[in-house]
């Protein structure tokens, strides 16, 4: 089930004995796992939560001996959480393929959770939590063995990370909620700035409300306080030469020069944004949204904001150009790495032969 699905039937009808968690995910995560403490522990005192609430580590404690506790009665609270950390750790560590997962399973694990699973003790929520794997490339196969082995819960929550467009939304509305009043240039800054990721944003944009206050978020405040902000200044660099604006590329290197930017790094986002557009125009795409899709599929995530750059520097630039472009990203990279240059004239003469004519 989504975290939506998950709060919504949590809300409803209370929580289930026994859940699964997976995914790496951390912002939904936390929602639902508030939500589900909120759910279990209803009328206990915070003072009482303490000792309501266990951790075992799967990597360090024994699945059997860690469902021994969640089966033991507690002198000190009438209603538990068991949280099981790093469950993918209590999986087959099989010597081959063809061997059962008894023969394998430590201590007999698989046997340990089904016996658990037909008997739950009442009144005790335990959760199985898996952060370490995704759900696509080379940790597909292992997550599909770690649903496969808890199998037998039927409560299992997936936390995948926000696809862009998610992230926005979410953005949007934490800052509406916090009154906070971000415009669409900074919204785009600030998810530049921290990849999308959502319990970043949402920590930003606290931060972000106690700086501002009641006036408008402008990007040097952005800059101020979002690590890794000094990457949106570089992107704000590709989009002058994407429109050919000279004088704003030579204002944006003058920024970067003055705060301490390492010019190969901003060298590095420069080449991948032409080579993106040359790429983007020879599969012959057109919209913001075609580019994205193409790259996605490619296996290059890209944000809405990052596409309508790629899309600008097409438009701005002819094949020939970008084609041309690329060749002197390709020399002005190899003088930055030349003995003692000069990384400033270096950077200025790649913006000069860029926006020519």
């Amino acid at each position: 089930m989504t975290p939506e699905q998950f709060l919504d039937r949590v809300s409803k009808k209370g929580p289930e004995s026994v859940y699964l968690f997976l995914g790496p995910e951390t912002y939904n995560r936390e929602r639902c796992r508030k939500a589900l403490v909120d759910a279990a522990l209803a009328g206990v005192s915070e003072e009482e939560r303490e000792s309501a609430i266990t951790r075992h580590d799967l990597d360090q404690v024994p699945l059997h001996s860690a469902l021994d506790d969640a089966r033991s009665l507690s002198l000190f609270a009438t209603r538990r959480v068991i949280w099981m950390a790093r469950a993918e750790a209590a999986l087959p560590r099989g010597r081959s393929a063809a061997e059962s997962e008894e023969e394998t399973a430590p201590a007999g694990n698989a046997e340990a959770l089904a016996s658990y699973l037909r008997e739950p003790t009442p009144g005790t929520v335990v959760v199985f939590d898996c952060a370490r794997f995704e759900f696509e490339g080379e940790d597909r196969a292992r997550i599909e063995r770690v649903q496969k082995f808890y199998a037998g819960i039927a409560a299992q929550a997936e936390f995948r990370p926000f696809s862009p467009e998610a992230s926005r939304a979410l953005a949007q509305s934490l800052a509406r909620a916090a009154g906070l009043q971000l415009g669409l240039a900074e919204l785009a800054l600030l998810l530049e700035a921290t990849g999308g990721e959502a319990s970043r944003i949402a920590v930003e944009i606290e931060k972000l409300k106690l700086l501002a206050g009641d006036r408008k978020v402008t990007a040097d405040d952005i800059a101020a306080l979002v690590p890794d902000a000094q990457a949106a200044t570089i992107f704000a660099l590709v989009a002058a030469l994407g429109r050919g604006d000279r004088g704003r590329a030579l204002e944006t290197l003058d920024t970067l020069s003055r705060s301490g930017e390492y010019m190969p790094l901003a060298l590095t986002f420069l080449a991948t944004q032409f080579r993106m557009a040359l790429a983007a125009r020879e599969a012959g795409l057109r919209s913001a949204g075609e580019i994205q899709a193409h790259f996605s599929k490619l296996g290059a995530r890209i944000w809405p904001e990052r596409a309508r750059e790629i899309g600008q520097t097409m438009q701005a630039f002819p094949k020939a150009s970008l084609e041309r472009a690329v060749a002197k990203l390709f020399e002005a990279d190899r003088d930055l790495r030349d003995a003692r240059p000069d990384d400033r004239i270096v950077m200025e003469s790649m913006i000069l032969d860029l926006t020519a004519g």
